[in-house]
């Protein structure tokens, strides 16, 4: 890998992560488009890489939603603002902690077999193309109630762990963590931007637990194929990257909804399977 496809795989990283658009499936097909899996060792690393990348997203939410971060902190240790009634940081540091149950439980049991069987470009079409239908399907109907819905503070430990529950079909590249996570959450109830947030929120959580885990399983691999000076890239690019794709993010979907993002997935397979098909 050279440092300039360092760059490319780190925007894509940042730029992706938090939409839902799948940027596990943006960076397979990149990779793929790029001849980063022209050897098994190399394919293996670049696989690697992408995740551990995730690193610069979870820095770039970390900045964020900073404050909202250092209340689930306090929380926890039975800190609260004055003023405020109950306990609303841990609350919510409970519920994210039940959603990402499901996912660190299925996680480690199909790593290996979602690598082997769905780490390609074909898979990634399939899921690209569904869930883009999905979201068009789901876009207008999820906006037009959203004022009578309950915000992230009034989430209850079921709707929580229902949340991560369909975190885990997510595990399919091209799915979308980001998309499972808020249209799970709005048809359950949830105001679509308290879904964003929670979603960005689970994402410290999740992310965080894939990339150590990567990392830890693939560490030599990586440094040896990919190299420190191309992870750091990759890293820093994706921080930056992510911090201006979550702002816009958060603007557009309170303005547009999740429709445009449906339009421009199944645009997305068809130019892609156009490509490998032509």
């Amino acid at each position: 890998m050279t440092w300039w496809q360092a760059i490319i795989l780190g925007i894509i990283e940042g730029l992706t992560e938090y939409l839902p658009v799948s940027s596990t499936g943006h960076l397979i097909l990149a990779s793929w488009l790029m001849g980063l899996d022209s050897t098994p060792e190399l394919a293996k690393a670049t696989y690697a890489f992408n995740i551990v990348i995730q690193v610069g997203a979870i820095a770039a939410v970390l900045g964020l939603y900073r404050k909202r971060v250092t209340q689930m902190c306090m929380g926890l240790i039975g800190k609260v603002e004055p003023g405020i009634t109950g306990n609303p940081g841990k609350k919510l540091a409970i519920n994210l902690i039940l959603a990402f149950l499901p996912a660190a439980m299925l996680g480690p049991i199909l790593d290996d077999r979602i690598e082997a069987y769905l780490n390609g470009y074909l898979p990634v079409i399939g899921a690209l193309f569904v869930g883009g239908v999905v979201m068009v399907l789901l876009g207008r109907h999820i906006r037009k109630d959203d004022d009578k819905r309950f915000g992230i503070d009034d989430t209850t430990w079921k709707i929580a762990l229902l949340i991560g529950i369909g975190q885990c079909f997510a595990m399919w590249p091209g799915t979308s963590r980001s998309m499972m996570t808020i249209i799970t959450a709005v048809l359950l109830g949830m105001r679509l931007k308290d879904a964003a947030e929670f979603s960005f929120l689970l994402g410290l959580i999740t992310l965080g637990a894939a990339t150590g885990y990567k990392l830890l399983k693939e560490y030599e691999v990586i440094m040896s194929s990919i190299g420190p000076v191309n992870l750091l890239i990759g890293i820093t690019v994706a921080t930056i990257s992510a911090a201006l794709a979550v702002k816009w993010f958060v603007a557009f979907l309170t303005k547009r909804g999740l429709t445009p993002f449906g339009y421009y997935r199944i645009a997305l397979a068809v130019v892609i399977l156009a490509l490998t098909w032509g």
